[in-house]
């Protein structure tokens, strides 16, 4: 097996596809834990901005509630709303929609995964 076949493999194995040239490629997959991105959304501080059910005191109003997230068929106005794209949304809103009032707060791809999977019990 070649250097690029490793890598290529365990890039995989740790839920990103490196490729060759190093440039990460987020996979889309449900595989968060929930309880782990409800502490999370907690430590953030994301109910400073937005209504979080089960999160005592995130009552923000800032930012869309989250009530009923998990049922919602589009995201931010205009993204599908799939674990992939709630995934890419929270580690770089920026990216996705310039200008949002959505601030990257540096969570890492796994934790983006596990809030996603909070996000999606919220029905």
């Amino acid at each position: 097996m070649g250097a690029c076949s490793r890598m290529l493999t365990i890039a995989i194995c740790a839920g990103v596809i490196s490729g060759c040239n190093g440039a990460p490629t987020v996979i889309a997959s449900a595989a968060g834990s929930a309880e782990r991105g409800r502490v999370t959304m907690k430590i953030y501080g994301c109910g400073k901005c937005h209504t979080v059910p089960g999160i005592r005191g995130a009552n923000g109003v800032v930012g869309p509630p989250l009530e009923s997230v998990g049922r919602r068929t589009y995201m931010a106005g205009n993204f599908p709303n799939t674990p992939d794209t709630l995934t890419r949304w929270i580690i770089d809103p920026q990216a996705m929609k310039p200008k949002t009032a959505m601030p990257s707060l540096g969570l890492s791809e796994a934790q983006s995964r596990d809030v996603a999977a909070y996000l999606e019990t919220l029905r």
